[in-house]
């Protein structure tokens, strides 16, 4: 459930594509919309399954089935491009190793 404007929303766990910390919030991020959420990512990520959501950043947790490709630029830096999302999202170095498979 994520609160958006005065309304709350049932988003269904297969649309967010991210999610991102925000303070104390956690902002929800779908194909075509975000909102943000009363918890922190501490508490979020043990309510999550691990083999779908990968922390990428410390505060990024990505759903796999929306990643469209992983690159590396010049300086080796990790970034992540998305289905249907015009951002990218950076890897930090300490969760670079889940992509070396890929």
């Amino acid at each position: 459930m994520a609160a958006v404007g005065n309304q709350i929303r049932m988003i269904p766990v297969a649309d967010v594509i991210y999610f991102e910390a925000a303070d104390k919030y956690v902002n929800v991020v779908t194909a075509d919309s975000e909102s943000l959420i009363r918890t922190s990512l501490k508490e979020l990520l043990p309510q999550i399954d691990g083999s779908r959501f990968w922390q990428i950043h410390r505060g990024t947790v990505v759903n796999i089935n929306w990643i469209h490709a992983a690159m590396r630029d010049e300086a080796g830096k990790l970034s992540l491009k998305l289905r249907t999302r015009p951002e990218t999202l950076p890897v930090s170095r300490v969760f670079a190793h889940l992509f070396r498979q890929m």
